[in-house]
């Protein structure tokens, strides 16, 4: 009973795009969180009767053939990346992206990793790190003695210190694009790691053309939508209760069949 095998993929197809969904809802509000989205793709076709085969002397041909389809299978779980909405925290090292682009973060072994994720703060030596201590590049160092920190729009990190009028520039922040955004490897603590199909990281300063701008004080929210995930399940609880519904009506119809045997 082909249906057996049929409907079983149904469901550990849909029991993957649940998996996916509680992930998007348990990250409804981490920052920078992009949702994901299952693809799903059918499986190979079993041809009982051709298109187009001859179906007498005089040249007739089917219009329509007979294949049978033998399920489906996962063909990817892709990452939206939508703009989040920016929540104000009015903490001044806090910074959100408007637009494209990835902060540049230096992970501990020296490999380089990539964020939507701005809750930066300072390390006891004045550097900016993220919430777990990691640097971001290019390095920028805070003197202790600065009495406020200004961040433009365009990354120049500026700073007063005490006695003086004019305020003085500490570094320039960076961003960095990929060809395919979506090919970046996530590895968990909202980071990102390039990948071959991510392609190579494009680095610039924030306000260049295919780059986003800083806005500091703010943060990005997750783009996930709760109204829009809940009906999602539903969808999905649904297509896995009517694919555990065919296993059943297949497995009553071979019970009759080894009945009549």
């Amino acid at each position: 009973m082909r249906a057996l095998s049929t409907a079983a993929t149904g469901m550990m197809a849909q029991q993957l795009n649940v998996d996916v969904i509680a992930n998007n809802i348990a990250n409804m509000t981490t920052t920078g969180f992009k949702r994901q989205r299952a693809e799903f793709a059918d499986l190979l076709y079993s041809a009982q009767a051709r298109v187009g085969a001859g179906t007498s002397a005089e040249d007739t041909r089917a219009p329509t053939g007979i294949h049978i389809g033998s399920g489906v299978r996962a063909a990817g779980v892709y990452r939206v990346n939508e703009q989040g909405s920016l929540a104000q925290t009015s903490n001044r090292y806090d910074l959100a992206i408007e637009g494209r682009g990835y902060f540049r973060i230096q992970l501990p072994g020296g490999e380089e990793a990539y964020t939507r994720d701005g809750s930066f703060q300072v390390s006891e030596s004045g550097e900016l790190v993220t919430s777990e201590g990691y640097r971001v590049l290019p390095s920028i160092t805070v003197p202790p003695q600065a009495t406020d920190v200004m961040i433009g729009r365009t990354g120049q990190v500026q700073v007063k210190m005490p006695g003086e009028t004019e305020p003085q520039t500490l570094g320039q922040l960076e961003l960095s694009t990929f060809v395919n955004d979506a090919g970046l490897e996530a590895i968990g603590g909202n980071m990102l790691r390039q990948s071959a199909a991510s392609g190579d990281a494009i680095n610039g300063t924030p306000g260049e053309e295919g780059f986003g701008l800083l806005s500091q004080g703010f943060l990005e929210s997750s783009n996930v939508s709760a109204v829009a995930e809940m009906t999602e399940l539903i969808k999905g609880q649904r297509a896995y209760d009517l694919n555990s519904r065919v296993v059943k009506a297949a497995d009553e119809m071979l019970q009759t069949s080894a009945m009549v045997r």
